[in-house]
């Protein structure tokens, strides 16, 4: 689905003094998709059709992405990404759903499953969860030297010299060797990222990456003693959180199920649509 073609059939809902991008589609029981940094909801796009044709799936731009608001004067946190999504799904009226995530979105759910950990009252009632790469683990997570660098002081002044070509020669180390992001993809790719002045506020977004330092054996654990039903679909040759991070995985986690697409980069749902709507539905079927 072509970017422009996303955008529009998309609808907005307001979040404080925010205006947040949000898509939902489709009958059955709901789904969410959790996106990754530094991208959108549109990463969604080549998963979406098929997806719809079997659940009520909800997705959207979180704070600081895509076609959402991008406040310079916000302090972002995953915690806070969490309390919008709590607050969107309750305006929906949806209490109870499934999850697949990518990424930073996988952080984002990891703090979910901690507070439904933490609180046996917890509002939402998550029935399952399929991962996708993501560095749950900072054992594990290998960001690339653009992400490192954002994350000093000179972020602010790097973000200046960010431009398509940086995002392009990024996305060809992470992406698998024959199933690399075309031109014009990248151009989309792009457009999400610089819409609305965002490259102002990728410095205080990445500094997530310390989050996941602070919030270690809290976020670890939130996978390793939940009940819930989960899933991780690994892109193995992704070196920022492939195959070394699906070992780890399988080494941590009680019962693991792990499916490692060997050739695959950062971006299964992007690159392996087809392989990862299998094994998604693969997976939901026998929970």
């Amino acid at each position: 689905m072509k970017l422009v073609t996303w955008k529009n059939s998309g609808s907005y809902y307001t979040y404080g003094a925010y205006k947040i991008f949000y898509k939902q589609e489709g009958r059955g029981e709901p789904l969410i998709l959790v996106h990754g940094f530094p991208t959108s909801s549109w990463d969604w796009s080549k998963v979406w059709s098929s997806l719809i044709q079997n659940y009520e799936v909800l997705t959207l731009d979180m704070l600081g992405y895509g076609f959402s608001s991008k406040p310079t004067d916000y302090v972002y946190s995953i915690g806070k990404q969490v309390d919008l999504w709590e607050v969107f799904l309750e305006e929906k009226n949806i209490k109870s759903f499934h999850i697949l995530a990518h990424n930073y979105g996988d952080t984002v759910v990891q703090e979910m499953l901690a507070r439904n950990l933490e609180d046996f009252a917890y509002k939402f009632d998550i029935k399952s969860v399929c991962f996708l790469n993501g560095g749950m683990f900072p054992e594990t997570n290998f960001p690339t030297l653009t992400q490192k660098m954002l994350l000093t002081p000179l972020g602010v002044l790097l973000k200046h010299f960010m431009g398509r070509d940086t995002l392009a020669k990024n996305f060809r180390k992470i992406f698998g060797k024959r199933t690399q992001a075309s031109e014009e993809e990248i151009d989309e790719f792009w457009e999400t990222i610089v819409f609305n002045s965002g490259k102002n506020v990728i410095p205080k977004i990445i500094q997530y990456l310390k989050e996941r330092d602070t919030n270690k054996m809290r976020w670890r654990e939130a996978i390793q003693y939940t009940n819930i039903p989960k899933r991780l679909i690994n892109g193995g040759a992704d070196p920022i959180s492939g195959k070394h991070m699906a070992v780890y995985y399988k080494e941590i986690i009680p019962n693991p199920d792990v499916v490692l697409l060997d050739e695959i980069g950062h971006y299964p749902q992007v690159e392996a649509p087809n392989e990862v709507l299998s094994h998604y539905y693969e997976f939901r079927e026998k929970i």
